[in-house]
């Protein structure tokens, strides 16, 4: 268990160290769109450039809230620090949501106004923001898939790497073929990609800070741990995430009247079954004898 929590450890500072150089990434894919957007007159080179100083300040959100998820344990969270990793998400992922409508509107009326742009510098800084969001989505992609938090952050730059590709594509058509409503319906088709991805995520993050209970076959729990020589009863049940990844398991076990050792065999039973059947590995058991008048699995 020790060589696990080692483990998690690094990777969640190698997660902080990678947050904090797309974020250097970002600022300065920030910095070269608004300088290019004022220098060509695109008004989508600024508008992206606002996207992507919005996902600048997201992106630090989360590197902060990663450094604050590595904190120990104290008297003052027993539990941790990881639920801020989960409230970054959940800011990041509706942030997300609210520019990805935004974007959808303002594709719809660009839609049904064209307006002339400027293709040549405009290219030269989507290409340059393209190879640098790339560049982030590749640094934070495998991490994405263990935390929430650096998902959140991933998902900006993937909105921002796909945004980029539909400003070179959408430039080459609007240049070559003069197509100027092609610029809108790819902002749309993104924005609603990415849409769809945040509401998932924001959805997942609502559910562990409302202390949801995570997708488990109870029925199958309690047969299993109703099966255990002596054991009775399982009820009084209550499970949770504090992350991601870590379900936390409690409930009474009504046993036959018996010494505490024999009874301590009982409860690592129990443990071992809940570890190695359903992955559940933070547990609190409390046995009794004939204590309960209400045997439900769930009560109040």
């Amino acid at each position: 268990m020790e060589h696990k929590h080692e483990h998690t450890h690094d990777v969640s500072s190698l997660s902080g160290q990678k947050i904090l150089w797309v974020s250097l990434l970002n600022a300065c894919i920030t910095l070269t769109e608004i300088v290019g957007g004022i220098m060509s007159g695109s008004l989508a080179l600024l508008s992206d450039a606002m996207h992507n100083f919005s996902d600048t300040l997201a992106i630090i959100l989360s590197y902060i809230a990663n450094r604050i998820g590595s904190k120990p344990k104290d008297d003052k969270r027993t539990f941790g620090y990881k639920r801020a990793e989960i409230l970054a998400a959940f800011i990041n992922s509706l942030v997300l949501s609210i520019i990805s409508l935004v974007l959808i509107y303002e594709a719809i009326i660009r839609f049904l106004n064209p307006q002339t742009i400027e293709t040549g510098l405009m290219l030269i800084v989507a290409m340059i923001g393209l190879l640098a969001n790339f560049l982030s989505v590749m640094l934070l992609r495998q991490d994405s898939k263990h935390s929430m938090n650096i998902k959140s952050s991933y998902l900006h730059m993937l909105s921002d790497t796909l945004s980029s590709v539909g400003v070179i594509v959408g430039g080459l058509l609007i240049r070559f073929w003069n197509i100027n409503w092609i610029d809108s319906v790819l902002t749309m088709m993104i924005a609603l990609y990415i849409l769809k991805q945040a509401i998932e995520l924001l959805k997942e993050s609502i559910d562990i800070l409302m202390q949801s209970a995570p997708e488990l076959d109870y029925e199958a729990i309690q047969k299993d741990v109703e099966a255990i020589q002596h054991v009775n009863n399982m009820h009084h049940v209550h499970a949770w995430r504090m992350d991601e990844s870590k379900i936390f398991f409690e409930a009474h076990i009504d046993v036959d009247d018996q010494s505490l050792s024999s009874a301590q065999d009982i409860l690592h039973s129990i443990e071992n079954l809940l570890k190695e059947r359903y992955n559940i590995h933070h547990v609190t058991l409390q046995l009794e004898t004939d204590q309960c008048c209400d045997p439900s699995i769930f009560h109040e």
